[in-house]
């Protein structure tokens, strides 16, 4: 069960949540997150998550690769949120956690009763719309918030337009 939203009626304000990855269609999802906040007076949070499991076969240099993969998650949020305040003019919040993808996500909507909106961005691939976007639309995967699939094909100005 997660906790009820924090809308702005109660002090709060809405918060778009976007994933970031090393996929180029991330930076789709961020720019809608980006702009739907601004538009609606809310914020933008920009969440990348470090796979656990890249460092259980090498033990003896964990301690390494955990912080180059910290370090590399830290080097993507820093572009896409330089991106997002070039373009939009908004500074997105962003975290760094550890983790299944999915579950951190709903960790993080648990705890932050402020997030409305997880925006995520589908492939272009022929090989489906990708992971992230397969795992929302699964039985059993779906999150208690609302949901938001911004195609890759999508254009800043096609996005401006929605927006």
């Amino acid at each position: 069960m997660v906790s009820k939203r924090l809308g702005t009626g109660q002090g709060g304000r809405r918060k778009f949540l976007a994933v970031i990855d090393e996929t180029p269609e991330c930076a789709r999802a961020a720019a809608y997150a980006a702009r739907r906040a601004k538009a609606s007076g809310g914020a933008a949070v920009l969440l990348y998550v470090i796979d656990p499991g890249d460092f259980a076969q090498w033990l003896g240099v964990e301690k390494i690769m955990r912080a180059e993969a910290t370090e590399e998650a830290e080097t993507r949020l820093a572009r896409v949120t330089d991106e997002i305040r070039e373009a939009v003019g908004l500074e997105p919040e962003t975290l760094v956690r550890e983790g299944r993808t999915v579950d951190e996500i709903r960790d993080l909507i648990e705890n932050d009763r402020e997030i409305a909106i997880l925006v995520l961005a589908a492939s272009d691939s022929s090989q489906g719309p990708g992971p992230l976007v397969s795992a929302v639309a699964g039985s059993g995967s779906a999150f208690p918030i609302p949901v938001t699939v911004v195609p890759a094909t999508l254009t800043d100005e096609d996005i401006e337009s929605l927006c």
